[in-house]
């Protein structure tokens, strides 16, 4: 075959993405190189493998599905082997490809990775924030080593290593009447404006947790942000729910705000560490498991989450409770 490895991941991308251009943006190279790597396809296959849509992009033919179907197989055996190359070796890579939930990088990234490269050595890392569809996207496709995210929404579909259980929580306003209180209820919530943070999956995970109670609280605030969410309650537009607190070292919590536990039993989203080596997990990536497992143990429960007392001993897994 006289295609390359490269050329198959360009055209899979573009099958992908439906468009020479967003296949472009998404790899980080020329769209010459996407073209000539079509061309070189189609010649080899002596058939067109995609359909050019004026105004609208590229779309498979069969056989450019059948081409697809077959390289994405290829592809998965190529990166099966690199891994098991990259097993062999003790070393650290020159550059890690770390994703994240978004809201993660500024809470506690930053002082999970310094930990990391002060033991592990020099390295120069990527950092990509994105929703959990994005992380699922870059795993499937190989543009992360690993990721962290929360377990809500579809399976990521790799191997994935529990850290700890983040429960829901209140965030109020300090002059909130509810904000005085040990507790609260998502009953005692429903009255107030909701300030919803509407990534995907996890929008709907919250508003979900009010099927437990008579209705839904009236959305008085959609965003993305999570600081635009914490900004928003202090600044009177009503209250919201989180999962988790900044933990970062000189990342305060926005003044003015109180976070309070949830009363209701409701199970906790886990915060996991998801990589693309299945059993198979090269020694940088067992490093960083246990760096963040460290990092929460270290801080403990009552840092790291807010919770009532009593649900304290259920939210740190035990280190190496891997799902492969």
């Amino acid at each position: 075959m006289n295609l390359s490895i490269r050329q198959l991941r360009y055209i899979c991308t573009v099958a992908q993405h439906g468009s020479v251009q967003a296949a472009s943006r998404h790899l980080a190279i020329s769209q010459s190189s996407i073209i000539a790597a079509i061309d070189a396809a189609e010649h080899v296959a002596s058939t067109r493998l995609f359909d050019r849509r004026p105004a609208i992009g590229l779309a498979p033919t069969p056989s450019g599905r059948s081409f697809v179907r077959e390289a994405l197989a290829l592809l998965a055996s190529a990166d099966a082997f690199d891994r098991a190359v990259k097993q062999q070796s003790s070393g650290m890579p020159a550059h890690i490809r770390i994703g994240c939930f978004e809201p993660f990088g500024a809470m506690f990234m930053p002082t999970v990775i310094r930990r990391y490269l002060d033991i592990m050595g020099p390295a120069e890392v990527s950092l990509l924030e994105g929703d959990h569809v994005q992380l699922a996207n870059w795993l499937a496709t190989g543009a992360v080593d690993f990721a962290l995210a929360y377990d809500i929404g579809p399976d990521l579909g790799q191997s994935s290593t529990p850290i700890c259980r983040l429960p829901a929580h209140a965030v109020l306003a300090r002059g909130n009447p509810l904000a005085g209180r040990a507790r609260v209820s998502l009953e005692d919530l429903v009255e107030n404006p909701f300030i919803l943070l509407d990534l995907p999956h996890t929008g709907h995970y919250l508003l979900n947790l009010f099927n437990h109670v008579s209705r839904r609280p009236t959305i008085s605030l959609r965003t993305r942000s999570y600081e635009t969410v914490r900004c928003a309650v202090a600044a009177g537009f009503g209250m919201s729910i989180l999962n988790m607190r900044p933990l970062n070292t000189g990342l305060d919590d926005t003044p003015g705000l109180i976070r309070v536990p949830l009363s209701d039993d409701l199970a906790a989203p886990a915060l996991q560490v998801v990589d693309i080596y299945g059993a198979h997990k090269p020694m940088f990536v067992r490093r960083f498991i246990e760096i963040v497992h460290e990092f929460f143990a270290r801080l403990g429960p009552a840092r790291f989450a807010v919770a009532t007392p009593e649900r304290h001993g259920e939210l740190l897994f035990p280190l190496h409770a891997a799902h492969d």
